[in-house]
C-alpha cells in the first residue's frame, strides 16, 4: 500500500519519515542543487554549530527526499569522476514551506564536558580542572573560526551573498555562544581552583550568588 506523508504527498514505500535533518538538507537543496558530498561540506561549514549530524546520516538523507518526492536525482560527469547531483522540487519548495510554519522543537543543549562537570565529585580536582580547560579552548576555537568566516563574508560575501542578513543573526547567537563557552569554564576554573576537593558540600565554598542570580532573571525574588 502506498505510504502518505502528513500532508498526503504519495511517497514510495521504502521511505523513512521525514526529521529535522530532512528539512535541514531540504533548506540547503532550495539554495541550490549539491551532490551529497557538496551537501556534507556545507553541512560542516553552514549548520555544524546548530544542527550536527553524522556524514553518513548527511549522505543517506538525499535519497529519502527523492523517496518523498521532495528532490531529484540526476548523475552527472566531472572528467572520470561520475557523481549524483540532487534538486529540491516543486513539492519540496512547498514541503519547506509547509515545516517553516510549524512550531520548532524546544532546543537541546548537549556538552559533554558540563555532564563530566554534573558527577566531578565522583573524579580528582585535577580532572575537573582539565576539563574545564578544555571546554575553554573548545570556546577559543569557534571563536576563532567564526572571525576567520565573519572576515571572509566582509571581504567577498561568501558563497551566498544574497543570504547574508540571514547569516549575520546566526553569527550572533553563535558568536554569544562561543562568548559563553570561554567565559563559564573561566568563572568555573577559578572556584574549583580554591576547593580542597570536589565534594561533597560542605568541603568546599558554595557560591551561593548563582542561586539568587537565577531567582531575579526568572522574576520569582520574594
Amino acid at each position: 500500500m502506498t505510504q502518505r506523508t502528513p500532508n498526503q504527498r504519495p511517497v514510495k514505500p521504502t521511505a523513512r519519515p521525514l526529521s529535522t535533518t530532512s528539512f535541514a538538507i531540504l533548506g540547503l537543496l532550495s539554495v541550490r542543487p549539491w551532490s551529497a558530498y557538496e551537501l556534507t561540506g556545507q553541512m560542516k561549514r553552514g549548520l555544524r554549530y546548530t544542527w550536527p549530524r553524522t556524514e553518513t546520516r548527511i549522505y543517506q538523507e538525499p535519497r529519502n527526499l527523492v523517496a518523498h518526492g521532495l528532490a531529484t536525482a540526476h548523475p552527472e560527469a566531472t572528467g572520470r569522476r561520475r557523481r549524483t547531483v540532487y534538486t529540491i522540487t516543486a513539492d519540496g519548495r512547498r514541503a519547506l514551506a509547509e515545516w517553516l510554519e510549524q512550531p520548532s522543537e524546544p532546543p537541546q543543549f548537549q556538552s559533554e564536558a558540563l555532564l563530566r562537570a554534573t558527577f566531578a565529585d565522583a573524579g580528582t580536582k585535577d580532572a575537573f580542572l582539565d576539563t574545564l580547560r578544555g571546554l575553554r579552548k573548545e570556546g577559543e576555537a569557534l571563536r576563532h573560526q567564526l572571525g576567520t568566516q565573519a572576515a571572509d563574508y566582509v571581504a567577498t560575501g561568501g558563497p551566498f551573498p544574497e543570504r547574508l542578513h540571514l547569516i549575520a543573526l546566526i553569527g550572533r547567537f553563535l558568536g554569544d555562544y562561543a562568548q559563553l563557552l570561554e567565559s563559564w569554564p573561566t568563572w568555573a576554573e577559578n572556584q574549583v581552583t580554591e576547593w580542597p576537593t570536589t565534594g561533597p558540600a560542605t568541603a568546599v565554598p558554595i557560591p551561593h550568588e548563582v542561586f539568587h542570580e537565577r531567582i531575579a532573571r526568572a522574576g520569582n525574588a520574594p
